[in-house]
């Protein structure tokens, strides 16, 4: 009997064993470990706060999630030996095996930042947890007027789009609630601008200024004062704030670095074509936990691991892996106001315009803002549940295709020739 064994049961991690059971024998057992006995819908923290969805809409108990025939362990992960091909568990225990694969994803870290996690919960919120999602929503329940500011403190973040759609989303949230003239939003980021990709930039050109939205680039955190209200950089600037909505440093899992094997944010260094670690042939990391130069997102974990799945089942036979990972990453963002655009790119290629995923079909369009864009994302929570997470086949091409999309200096019009991607910048 072989066995599988897999850390993180998120999204990554749930794609994973429910795409492989069926395809591995009865010789092999699928063990995945997670702490919780939940599993949460990611995207949907950046609605909760808005009152856009509800509890029910993005939990549900693990059970109800993982298919038939896969070992549930509800443990934390204290170190792994690659060596002797062991998972040692916090509890005591361990689990030896034959092939790992760590899913366990990225976590924000405000114990990473001088007074932030001191803060957190009174004037300083965060939404990239479900609990902080929910505590913001009360938190915006009676802020109707004074200064809000959106903070970034440092990259690569899950979601990198995320921060400027709370930005967008809060614009829309106070206009509709009657109070926008007596709200200050404020967007700082430690880039030098809210968009670092000429292509984006274009797209978006002066959304911030036309929503009235203030920009703060180039911001470096050093420290929060929650008591005066303040955030603070290393070069001494201070922008006050009455309610702080801050994207604290995300990190990957602590045993990780345990292990001896992640990078300084402990994230697991793999092969960025196959996913395959640098240290062992017999770890991969799948979704957040890895280093690849991709979005840390769900549309990249849901591209990665099709391709993922049929070169496991090449590897553990000792054939090469032919289903290499370009990178590709797509993303709605909201824009408020019920509309939302849409980016679709890779390692080498920028987002263009144009319509996806079929070409001269769409029906979504590409970098344009649009209601039916808005619809798509709202419409992907069902989408998410009933396709991704069983392990089921979703009609979009894994790789970035040219079809449909306008290449660079061309007209729009003459993007209807279906050609080859090469192997994603940021946003």
């Amino acid at each position: 009997m072989r066995h599988l064994v897999v850390l993180g049961a998120g999204t990554a991690g749930t794609m994973v064993v429910n795409k492989l059971r069926p395809k591995l024998g009865a010789d092999w057992a699928i063990t995945i470990v997670d702490p919780s006995d939940l599993h949460y819908y990611q995207p949907g923290f950046l609605f909760l706060p808005f009152g856009t969805y509800a509890a029910r809409d993005v939990v549900k108990p693990m059970q109800h999630v993982l298919a038939k025939g896969i070992d549930l362990v509800k443990a934390a992960v204290d170190r792994v030996d690659a060596e002797n091909r062991t998972v040692h568990l916090e509890d005591g225990s361990s689990l030896d095996y034959d092939y790992l694969v760590i899913a366990t994803g990225t976590t924000p870290r405000p114990d990473q930042t001088p007074g932030m996690a001191e803060a957190m919960g009174t004037n300083v919120h965060e939404f990239y947890t479900y609990d902080g999602a929910m505590a913001l929503r009360k938190a915006l329940e009676t802020f109707r007027a004074g200064r809000l500011v959106l903070h970034i403190t440092e990259m690569p973040i899950k979601c990198p789009v995320a921060p400027l759609e709370f930005a967008f989303l809060a614009d829309s949230f106070f206009t509709e609630k009657g109070v926008r003239d007596k709200v200050e939003l404020t967007y700082v980021t430690p880039l030098p601008g809210a968009f670092t990709k000429p292509v984006s930039a274009k797209a978006f050109g002066d959304a911030l200024t036309q929503k009235g939205i203030e920009l703060e680039p180039d911001f470096v955190v050093e420290h929060v004062d929650g008591d005066a209200g303040t955030l603070v950089s290393y070069d001494e600037r201070e922008v006050p704030f009455d309610l702080l909505v801050t994207i604290p440093l995300n990190m990957g899992a602590d045993y990780v670095g345990r292990s001896g094997f992640g990078d300084d944010l402990n994230y697991v260094p793999v092969d960025r074509q196959t996913l395959l670690s640098t240290f062992s042939d017999r770890v991969f990391a799948v979704g957040d936990a890895n280093n690849i130069p991709a979005s840390k997102a769900g549309a990249v974990a849901h591209f990665a691991v099709d391709g993922f799945v049929p070169n496991f089942l090449a590897h553990i036979e000792g054939k090469p892996m032919t289903h290499l990972f370009d990178g590709h990453a797509n993303c709605f963002i909201e824009s408020g106001h019920g509309k939302a655009l849409l980016i679709d790119f890779n390692y080498d290629t920028e987002p263009l315009t144009g319509v996806y995923p079929y070409a001269k079909v769409g029906p979504l369009s590409l970098l344009k803002e649009t209601r039916l864009n808005h619809i798509g994302k709202l419409a992907f929570r069902w989408i998410y549940w009933h396709i991704l997470m069983p392990g089921r086949h979703l009609p979009v091409p894994i790789a970035m295709s040219m079809a449909g999309k306008t290449p660079a200096g061309t007209s729009e019009s003459s993007a209807d020739t279906d050609t080859d991607a090469a192997p994603i910048p940021s946003f």
